[in-house]
């Protein structure tokens, strides 16, 4: 986000010694993406910008989606009750898993005729919501996705860049994982350096 916003400043909050960490109780990007820039404005009263991102899988029915960080495997999608974490990669383990099995039950045909899978069976995609927030009755909002498809298995994982599920989410047109991105690629095509550029063309005109 700084490389893209290189005209302007960007402070996040630990360089201001803010302790920020709100409840994200949200049922979309956007709402959790709001949660963050309105608690942070409060905080503040500065332009702010805020984002919730995520991976889905169409075929698990968008599963992790919004609970990206928090999914813990199939027995918890939405996280455990006690709010303790699973490693990452237990986390991308256990989501390869999940679509596997879900393929071995369903008919591939049907998926991949499907507008919905982009890029086949094993489609998914990741969402960015981003806000930009001036104030209770003046904010901007973008949000976009990087289409891809997932591994078939973590032995299969590659790249030492991007941090998350990037290592196991596949990009066909450049026959990577969003792991082996340069950053000006992933800048280019990435779902939060899309909604990025496209709140930057509305900074240019309110905050300059």
């Amino acid at each position: 986000m700084a490389e893209i916003l290189s005209d302007f400043e960007v402070v996040i909050p630990k360089d201001e010694n803010i302790d920020f960490n709100p409840v994200e109780d949200g049922k979309t990007f956007y709402e959790n993406s709001l949660i963050k820039a309105r608690a942070l404005w409060e905080l503040v009263h500065a332009p702010v910008l805020a984002d919730d991102s995520g991976i889905s899988v169409d075929a698990l029915g968008g599963i992790p989606g919004i609970y990206s960080s928090r999914y813990a495997g199939p027995d918890f999608p939405q996280g455990k009750a006690d709010g303790s974490k699973c490693p990452q990669e237990d986390q991308n383990r256990f989501l390869i898993e999940s679509l596997n099995k879900k393929l071995e039950s369903v008919d591939f045909e049907s998926i991949r005729n499907s507008a919905q899978f982009l890029n086949g069976p094993r489609s998914a995609h990741y969402t960015c919501a981003m806000v930009l927030y001036l104030g209770p009755d003046r904010l901007y909002v973008s949000q976009d996705t990087m289409e891809g498809a997932l591994i078939e298995d973590i032995s299969m994982a590659r790249g030492n860049g991007g941090f998350g599920y990037d290592p196991i989410f596949y990009l066909p047109q450049y026959d990577k994982t969003a792991a082996q991105l340069t950053a000006d690629e992933k800048n280019a095509i990435s779902h939060r350096g899309k909604a990025t550029r496209s709140l930057l063309k509305i900074i240019d005109q309110v905050l300059r």
